[in-house]
């Protein structure tokens, strides 16, 4: 049976929520006692997830495209009108892009990944900030990656954009110290999700071959961090970096 950590009463916004680590997180949380408001491009697969986590009572779907600032503003604000508050942010919508060598990488591609890994990130960190200052309570989690960390050949604006939201998380930590806000950020390994589709299996290869544990992340497990990285008992730790890489990381 899984620790509990007490969510109960808090309200969590997850962007890319409807599969993945996102959607072990959401379980998570509803299963910790959260509302829990499920952001993500696709509303379909989102409102079926809200519904089989109880619907209206604990759960709410909400159409949003991360690297669109009205979108994500839209959003937030329809999870206030929805819930009345934002207690819990998991920034969690990513993407890979191709893995291929740097001087091979298509500009566009560059783009796209920073614009969904960084600007996404960002934009859904300074759409809650206000409101959890307002209430001088937040936890926020930003989901990085232990590329970010090591950089990981053939995906370099995976990596690079990934190591970006580990210095962002620790810009915004030093800037709410002084509130009752945590900001940190977790590190994972590759979790067998729906991404592992944007890559090659040599590049899935080889990031296993990186594990000591010699196997990869459950996205469950890396749900559990998070759900204690949300809770009041995480009042201290901020601008944080949480390593669960399997060993992989060294710092």
């Amino acid at each position: 049976m899984a620790n509990q950590y007490d969510l109960n009463g808090k309200v969590a916004l997850v962007t890319g929520g409807a599969q993945g680590i996102g959607r072990a997180i959401a379980e998570r949380f509803v299963a910790s006692g959260a509302r829990v408001a499920v952001l993500d491009r696709d509303l379909k697969l989102a409102s079926a997830l809200a519904e089989t986590l109880g619907g209206k009572s604990h759960t709410a779907a909400f159409v949003c495209d991360v690297v669109d600032e009205a979108s994500v503003m839209a959003a937030r604000d329809h999870v206030l009108e929805t819930f009345g508050t934002i207690d819990i942010l998991v920034a969690n919508a990513g993407i890979t892009g191709p893995n291929v060598k740097l001087w091979d990488y298509p500009l566009s591609a560059w783009e796209e990944v920073f614009a969904v890994n960084t600007r996404g990130v960002m934009l859904a960190n300074k759409a809650v900030v206000p409101t959890m200052i307002a209430r001088n309570y937040g936890r926020i989690v930003n989901i990085a990656s232990v590329a970010g960390k090591e950089g990981n050949p053939n995906a370099s604006a995976y990596s690079a954009s990934k190591a970006a939201v580990i210095a962002l998380t620790k810009s915004l930590g030093k800037e709410l110290a002084g509130q009752n806000i945590a900001v940190n950020c977790v590190t994972p390994a590759a979790a067998k999700t729906a991404i592992f589709d944007q890559m090659t299996q040599e590049h899935i290869d080889y990031m296993l071959a990186k594990i000591p544990r010699a196997r990869f992340v459950e996205v469950a497990e890396i749900a559990s961090l998070v759900a204690f990285m949300c809770s009041a008992e995480c009042s201290f730790t901020t601008g944080g970096v949480f390593d669960i890489s399997g060993g992989r990381a060294t710092y």
